[in-house]
């Protein structure tokens, strides 16, 4: 297989990784309003990710580092052209990682509250602007002759856009009170299966609406994948509604983990109706961005996959290591304990 063609797969398996991981972290944000009725409720569910969630967040660090490297002409333009979708999901990010190591700062209910309302925007709004994104990379965008976006902020909130940033709002909610519900005991815990179960249902009505005009659009277009496009939106479908069930009968950990895997597949759905091109043009098919125009050479693309191959194997240990050491679920008990202990 060309290294290009390669590449491209293995950007999508990183950003897989990344929707993965930092999706749950993103739905645990989301659900402490719903979730957190009060200080040690909302310390419990923070601390079911926090001592991960940092490095959760690193694949999107190494997804674009990546997608520099291996499409310099396909990172130009997107960050150009969605330069303040980028910039509102950056900051965002970085709201959020500042509320959870400054909301224990101080012993002040104002303080958390405020930290706390951090937290919940900067979980929100990436969850909603990644789908935003990826609908429009997907769906296409106007592209001139010289590979220059040539739309605003504005032409990404169209139909398909939109309805793709509620996908994965309401997919990395779930997914992340799926999580609470795993990682935790008391009335959060059944509170959390309680909320999953009306999120879940929602999330399976708007991704099958979702998924299915991605299909179609791919359909038309005459996208040479959209076969395995096709099996990858059923196996998204019907994993969804297997964690809605799982979770239903109380299989915490089935749940989390068909929800993963629905997030999986709906992103391979993307990654594979996208292919061959990596951004279309919506202004003339003749300016699409495609895998081999927008690629580097093959001398990149071979130092590429050798770091690739070595680092890669290290780095997916590292974190299955540490989510062995946290496997615990966050107790009340120890929340209480632990506050009792301070004062």
């Amino acid at each position: 297989m060309d290294l290009a063609y390669l590449w491209f797969f293995i950007v999508g398996v990183l950003f897989v990784g990344y929707f993965v991981l930092d999706g749950f972290d993103f739905g645990v944000g989301m659900s402490l309003p719903f979730l957190g009725k009060n200080d040690v409720s909302r310390r419990q569910i923070i601390n079911t990710i926090g001592p991960v969630w940092d490095l959760n967040e690193t694949w999107v660090i190494v997804a674009g580092a990546c997608l520099f490297a291996a499409f310099p002409e396909w990172y130009a333009t997107l960050f150009s052209g969605f330069y303040l979708a980028l910039l509102l999901i950056l900051l965002s990010l970085i709201l959020r990682g500042v509320s959870f190591e400054y909301r224990h700062q101080r012993d002040s209910v104002r303080w958390k509250r405020n930290f706390d309302r951090m937290i919940v925007i900067g979980s929100a709004v990436p969850a909603f602007l990644w789908g935003v994104a990826f609908a429009n990379i997907v769906q296409g965008v106007p592209i001139d002759a010289s590979h220059e976006f040539t739309g605003s902020l504005l032409t990404l909130l169209n139909p398909y856009g939109l309805l793709g940033g509620l996908t994965t709002l309401l997919l990395f909610f779930t997914h992340g009170v799926y999580f609470v519900a795993l990682k935790t005991d008391g009335q959060v815990h059944t509170d959390a299966r309680k909320l999953a179960v009306r999120s879940g249902v929602l999330t399976v009505v708007v991704a099958a609406v979702f998924l299915g005009w991605t299909i179609m659009s791919a359909w038309t277009g005459g996208a040479p994948l959209v076969g395995l496009a096709i099996v990858c939106a059923l196996l998204a479908a019907v994993l969804l509604i297997a964690s809605v069930v799982a979770n239903l009968r109380d299989r915490e950990g089935w749940a989390f983990g068909f929800g993963a895997f629905t997030v999986v597949f709906a992103v391979l759905t993307l990654w594979l109706s996208l292919f061959p091109n990596v951004m279309p043009s919506s202004t003339d098919p003749t300016f699409n961005l495609t895998i081999e125009n927008a690629s580097s050479t093959d001398y990149t693309l071979t130092i590429m996959s050798w770091a690739a191959l070595i680092f890669l194997p290290l780095v997916l240990l590292y974190q299955g290591w540490t989510y062995w050491v946290f496997r615990k679920r966050v107790t009340r008990g120890r929340i209480e304990k632990a506050a009792a202990e301070v004062h």
